[in-house]
C-alpha cells in the first residue's frame, strides 16, 4: 500500500487531499471539558484517523471509491486558553469558513458539546437547517454540573437555534422527558426501533441537514469505547440503511462524529468509527453529485 501520511484520514496521497480541490474536509476537534463518567474523548479524533488508514477505499455498496472526490484532513483545532463560549465561537468560525467554500465537512470530536459551534456555522449558510441526532442520550438538560455548556446540554442549545430530530434515545432525566413532550420534540426512542425503524425515522426529514452522530448511539457490543455506554442501541446494518436513506432524501451539508473514548488494546471500535464515517461520506458525496 506504500507509505501513508501519519495524520491524514484514510492515509491518502497528497494528490487526493489537496485543501483547495478536495470536496470533503475532516476537522479534528479534540475538545474535552465536561465528561461526566469516563474521560478520554480528546483522543478520539486521532484514534479514528489512525484506524482509517486501514479502511479499504473501494465501497462495494456504492461500487465506487468515494475518496476520489478529495478528502482534506485539517490540523486539529487549537482551542487552548478559550472558555466554552469562546471555543464554540472558534469552532463556528472554522466550520463556516469551509462551508463558504462549498466543502462537505465532518468534525471529529471530542465531546458532544462541539456540535453547538458546528450547527451555528451551518445555520449561517443554510438558514432552514434541521439537525438529525443519533445518540443514546437526549442531551436536553438546560444545565448540568454547573454549566450550560456540558455535553449533556448540547441538544438544548441546539433547540434554541433550529429544529432537531433525535433517534436512538434510551437515557434521559424526567425533566428532559417533560421538556421534550412540552416542546413536541421529535424523538424515536430506542425501544421503538423495530425492523422498519430506518424508514419511519426518515419521515418528515428533508432539505438541509446537519448530522450529529454520537457513537454511543450504537449498542455497546459494537461500540464499547464511549464514556457512557448504554445497552440497547443501534446496530450496524440498519444504521447504514437509515444513513443512506437520509443522504438520498435530504442534503447533509455538514456533520460531526463525537464521543469516541479509545480503549487501550481495543482497536475494533476505532476502526468501526472510521469505516462508518467513510460510508457516510460516500453516501453524502454520491448524493450531492446527482444534484
Amino acid at each position: 500500500m506504500g507509505t501513508q501520511p501519519p495524520f491524514n484520514f484514510l492515509g491518502l496521497p497528497a494528490a487526493s487531499c489537496d485543501p483547495d480541490r478536495s470536496r470533503a474536509v475532516i476537522l479534528p476537534v479534540p475538545y474535552e471539558r465536561t465528561t461526566s463518567y469516563a474521560g478520554g474523548t480528546a483522543r478520539g479524533p486521532e484514534a479514528i484517523i489512525e484506524a482509517s488508514r486501514y479502511v479499504e477505499l473501494y465501497d462495494e455498496e456504492l461500487e465506487s471509491e468515494p475518496y476520489h472526490a478529495g478528502v482534506h484532513t485539517a490540523a486539529p483545532l487549537d482551542l487552548t486558553g478559550l472558555d466554552a463560549p469562546g471555543s464554540m465561537a472558534r469552532i463556528e468560525q472554522e466550520v463556516h469558513g469551509y462551508l463558504e467554500r462549498d466543502k462537505w465537512i465532518c468534525m471529529l470530536g471530542g465531546e458532544h458539546t462541539i456540535t453547538t459551534g458546528g450547527v451555528r456555522a451551518a445555520l449561517k449558510r443554510y438558514p432552514s437547517l434541521t439537525v438529525v441526532q443519533l445518540d443514546a442520550h437526549a442531551d436536553l438538560r438546560d444545565e448540568y454540573e454547573g454549566t450550560p455548556w456540558s455535553h449533556a446540554c448540547v441538544m438544548r442549545r441546539v433547540h434554541d437555534l433550529c429544529p432537531a430530530v433525535a433517534i436512538g434515545i434510551r437515557a434521559l432525566s424526567r425533566e428532559e422527558a417533560e421538556f421534550a413532550r412540552s416542546h413536541e420534540k421529535h424523538i424515536l426512542y430506542a425501544h421503538q426501533m423495530d425492523a422498519d425503524w430506518p424508514e419511519r425515522a426518515l419521515e418528515g426529514i428533508s432539505g438541509d441537514v446537519y448530522l450529529t452522530f454520537d457513537l454511543d448511539f450504537l449498542d455497546p457490543t459494537l461500540m464499547p469505547s464511549t464514556g457512557t455506554p448504554e445497552p440497547g442501541g443501534g446496530t450496524y446494518g440498519p444504521t447504514l440503511r437509515f444513513l443512506r436513506g437520509l443522504a438520498g432524501r435530504a442534503r447533509v451539508v455538514a456533520m460531526d462524529m463525537v464521543e469516541l473514548m479509545p480503549l487501550r488494546g481495543l482497536h475494533a471500535p476505532n476502526f468501526s468509527a472510521a469505516r462508518l464515517l467513510y460510508k457516510i461520506m460516500g453516501y453524502c458525496l454520491a448524493a450531492s453529485s446527482k444534484t
